[in-house]
């Protein structure tokens, strides 16, 4: 997940240190960039960030759109009348967002205490989670996970399969702290499954392991944090629906977990329980994987896909699947991506933001103003402003500022 950066608050003299994402696209930073500019106090204050408005659309039965009802919508609608959110996050049927002052909120499905309030009632606009102003990144699924500035992990919501790494199978309505350490920087949630990236580069899974999906080169779960290998050069990650799909600070792309629709991305429909490199180029700047679909926009500005492509996922028009990385179309001025179950997203370098994918499925997620599928990116808008968007399983965020 990324976001537009202020302008003019850092100088092109900054040089970032650590893990971080960067990007050809002026103003659009990472979860991971910002974490590591607030580390060198070079982040903005509260106060001096520019107004940011939220917009939901899509599925709504559960109040996932955070509009105060359960009506579906077609085209965005703005959450509130609030112009002070930041980071975006979606889970199967919930919503998450974190405040410029640092407050998190939640919203949507919560029959296992995914919103983090203290019960199992679902909600239709955002609430606080709490009243602490110390949150950063923030993933959810069936469970969610919260980074804070102190670089603690909590963890709340669903837990069969030990996805929360509390050490147990038990739900937990309220955030519930991942061990003691103060060392995470990235979270990313898949099916039951979790994975983070710490301030030292390492690779870090738990959860549901029956696809490989925690790369730890068996088929064991855990319900406590476990490292991935040695590697301490990891920068990216996104979990997707079995799989996980991550770089490294040298640009390389790695794929592990289910590929039966060659989402992995290794030219094979096979499953792999450790980290496997996708291809050689040491080009990947960001990813997004889907449920069977993987998004990557590399450091030219190019977006490709992979993996399953009925009803326009690959964003190109075919009914199969590809297990290499296609280039969608010849633009070079993608800024950011997003895959939800049926639905993708991305926003330009200018702002623009596209959509395509199973948009009747998704019930009107891809904002257009219907429920026509398209199996090439179709503009949402004229809005030349957009931030960020996150797509969950039938809904879809994004900021505009």
């Amino acid at each position: 997940m990324s976001f537009r950066y202020p302008a003019g608050v850092v100088g092109a003299a900054v040089t970032p240190s650590g893990p971080y994402q960067t990007s050809t696209a002026p103003g659009i930073w990472s979860l991971a960039g910002q974490a590591n500019f607030k580390a060198q106090s070079l982040w903005p204050t509260q106060g001096s960030f520019p107004p940011v408005e939220l917009y939901a659309v899509g599925s709504n039965g559960s109040g996932q759109l955070g509009l105060n009802n359960l009506t579906y919508y077609s085209s965005p609608k703005q959450v509130g009348a609030l112009t002070t959110w930041l980071t975006i996050a979606t889970g199967y049927r919930h919503s998450l967002a974190v405040k410029t002052d640092g407050t998190l909120w939640s919203w949507g499905k919560n029959n296992a205490g995914q919103l983090g309030l203290g019960d199992t009632t679902d909600r239709s606009s955002p609430v606080q989670v709490g009243t602490l102003t110390t949150w950063s990144a923030i993933a959810g699924w069936k469970q969610t996970l919260a980074v804070k500035t102190d670089g603690t992990l909590w963890s709340w919501g669903s837990n069969a399969q030990g996805q929360l790494g509390l050490g147990n199978t038990t739900d937990y309505s309220s955030p519930k702290q991942v061990g003691a350490l103060t060392a995470w920087l990235l979270v990313s949630c898949g099916y039951d499954f979790s994975t983070a990236i710490k301030t030292d580069g390492t690779l870090w899974a738990w959860g549901v392991n029956n696809f490989g999906n925690l790369g730890s080169g068996n088929l064991t779960n855990y319900s406590s944090p476990k490292q991935i290998g040695a590697l301490t050069t990891w920068k990216s990650l996104e979990s997707g629906h079995t799989y996980t799909l991550a770089t490294q600070t040298n640009n390389t792309l790695w794929a592990w977990g289910g590929g039966g629709a060659g989402q992995l991305g290794l030219g094979t429909a096979g499953g792999y329980s450790s980290p496997k490199q996708v291809g050689a180029l040491t080009t990947w700047l960001t990813v997004s994987a889907g449920y069977q679909t993987t998004f990557a926009i590399k450091t030219n500005g190019t977006m490709w896909s992979w993996g399953q492509g009925s009803f326009g996922r690959l964003a190109f028009d075919t009914a199969s699947f590809y297990s290499s990385p296609v280039q969608v179309g010849s633009l070079t001025n993608w800024a950011t991506v997003s895959m939800g179950q049926f639905v993708g997203g991305a926003v330009k370098t200018n702002g623009t933001l596209w959509t395509w994918g199973f948009n009747s499925n998704a019930d009107g997620a891809m904002g257009v103003g219907n429920t026509t599928n398209y199996s090439s990116p179709k503009q949402v808008g004229a809005l030349t402003t957009w931030l960020s968007v996150k797509i969950g399983e039938k809904h879809l965020l994004a900021l505009d500022g």
